[in-house]
């Protein structure tokens, strides 16, 4: 039976991936991982999001408590995103998705190449 977006899955695996669910997450938390950055920075690193589904997945982030979004003033107030402390425990994981990733491109090539 589905479990709705709200819900929390059971299932270990579901439940970590209603986390990153979403087209840009995975790459809005690897360029996370570098640096600390503004909503802006983030929309110029990430070639083909826009800012409705950035801002979308910002607030999923931080709501899942992966990302902290703090609010900076002075001459020009903006909003930066990091990851939170819970959120780190995820890169390692990231990691791994990105290496499996890799060699499925690879495979993928590959297979395509010999057809």
């Amino acid at each position: 039976m589905p479990v709705s977006k709200k819900e929390i899955s059971e299932c270990p695996i579901d439940a970590m991936l209603s986390v990153i669910d979403g087209r840009w997450k995975g790459t809005i938390l690897w360029r996370l991982s570098e640096r600390p950055m503004r909503t802006s920075e983030l929309l110029r690193t990430i070639p083909g999001i826009t800012e409705r589904m950035l801002i979308r997945h910002l607030k999923d982030l931080v709501g899942d408590g992966i990302l902290i979004r703090q609010r900076e003033q002075g001459t020009h107030p903006h909003v930066v995103y990091s990851i939170s402390e819970y959120g780190m425990t995820m890169l390692p994981v990231l990691e791994r998705i990105c290496s499996w990733g890799r060699k499925h491109i690879e495979v993928r090539k590959n297979t395509k190449l010999a057809r």
